[in-house]
């Protein structure tokens, strides 16, 4: 049996305010790797906790990264999903597989998975929280092996509750 639906209403009596909210952020340099980040994106924005019904859109300035939701628990699933985007697509060792290499073995790699994975996520708000599901969370996978801080343009759109 499905879980009941759940809705937030605004009442047609009251006066919403729309609000539009944009910040940038940065998240602290990593090697590669796939990183939980719910923690962080939710301290940087304290403002999501005035949002009554609402979306969160994050974007990451960089093509050799990459965010996205998924398991939220199990570090394993992190762990995994690098190794399989590896296999997908490998490190050019020889130098035989790809054009671009002016900026390692590892750049044109981490070009195609950040293509294949997408640069942004939007995830519903409802009274002041991410709606997201029970086992899921924020991820930003980083696709090249030196240490690199990234950065996260958010932006929040709703109505405050």
């Amino acid at each position: 049996m499905p879980p009941p639906s759940t809705s937030t209403n605004i009442p047609s009596s009251s006066s919403p305010t729309t609000i539009w909210f944009q910040k940038t952020f940065t998240l602290p340099p990593r090697a590669r790797g796939s990183y939980l980040v719910t923690d962080h994106v939710l301290s940087e924005l304290p403002e999501l906790r005035h949002v009554k019904v609402g979306l969160l859109h994050l974007f990451v300035q960089h093509t050799s990264c990459a965010l996205s939701l998924n398991e939220n628990w199990d570090k394993d699933v992190r762990e995994d999903m690098s190794d399989a985007l590896d296999r997908i697509v490998p490190v050019d060792k020889t130098g035989d597989l790809y054009r671009h290499s002016a900026e390692g073995e590892d750049d044109m790699p981490a070009h195609i998975k950040s293509a294949l994975i997408g640069a942004s996520v939007s995830v519903p708000i409802s009274n002041g929280r991410l709606a997201t599901g029970t086992w899921q969370g924020i991820w930003y996978l980083e696709f090249r092996a030196s240490r690199h801080a990234r950065k996260v343009v958010a932006t929040i759109q709703g109505v405050q509750g």
